[in-house]
């Protein structure tokens, strides 16, 4: 079954169109082509044209890199609420990075030909997606910072409050519950470490009272990752 398609309130709850208006949205709306991929297809790989994005509506998809070595280094993992691939489309590059679904996945795809008339026709956007751009920018610039600086705990810390953001914006609850279905190997290809520290990791903010774990269900404690996330605060 394709993903509904609802309108202003659905485009709006994707960070890269917030700021558009009801007529662009109405043309996204028109334009967009739903489409699924199993568990390990390939969607794209680095180096293919940027012809396309995705906005991500069910399921979760990995974005890497190979090394040299034949190491893959985990990007990001995008999930329902995220968009990828946009800024091949928007600069007209090729791929930097290679796709895959780890889960089922369901999608709206938007071709790079029917962005660019959705542009001339609504002028206006362009400010919404400087907007949408300068904050990927700073998401970056704080994930290597967290990797090149931080220990461990401090970046698995910061990933469950930037993750915790995300889930529920600028209100987090006094005490929320985060459903955190990567792995520990996928955990640890986000946040740059080995399995086994991952996992000391985890332990570490549970024995601290960070965090609480039922299954894949986290009960945060906001107040103590963020000491934990900001070390030489504390």
């Amino acid at each position: 079954m394709a993903p509904n398609k609802t309108g202003v309130a659905f485009w709006r709850s994707f960070a890269m169109f917030e700021g558009f208006s009801a007529e662009a949205i109405a043309m996204l709306d028109s334009v967009a082509m739903a489409r699924r991929w199993s568990v390990g297809e390939t969607i794209f790989q680095r180096g293919d044209d940027g012809d396309y994005m995705i906005v991500v509506t069910q399921g979760r998809i990995r974005l890497s890199l190979l090394t040299a070595a034949g190491r893959e280094l985990v990007l990001r993992y995008a999930e329902a609420g995220d968009t990828l691939g946009e800024l091949a489309l928007l600069d007209g590059a090729d791929r930097s990075a290679d796709a895959v679904a780890s889960a089922p996945t369901e999608g709206l795809v938007l071709l790079a030909r029917d962005f660019d008339r959705l542009q001339v026709a609504f002028p206006q956007t362009a400010r919404s997606l400087i907007t949408y751009l300068v904050q990927r920018l700073r998401d970056t610039t704080e994930q290597l910072e967290s990797i090149a600086l931080f220990e461990i705990e401090a970046r698995l810390a910061r990933f469950l409050l930037v993750t915790l953001r995300h889930v529920f914006g600028d209100d987090i609850p006094d005490a929320p519950q985060l459903r955190l279905d990567l792995s520990q190997g996928e955990l640890a290809g986000v946040l740059g470490a080995s399995r086994p520290k991952v996992n000391r990791a985890i332990m570490a903010l549970q024995d601290s009272g960070a965090i609480v774990r039922d299954g894949s269900v986290l009960r945060c404690d906001v107040e103590q990752l963020t000491r934990i996330a900001e070390p030489e605060e504390s």
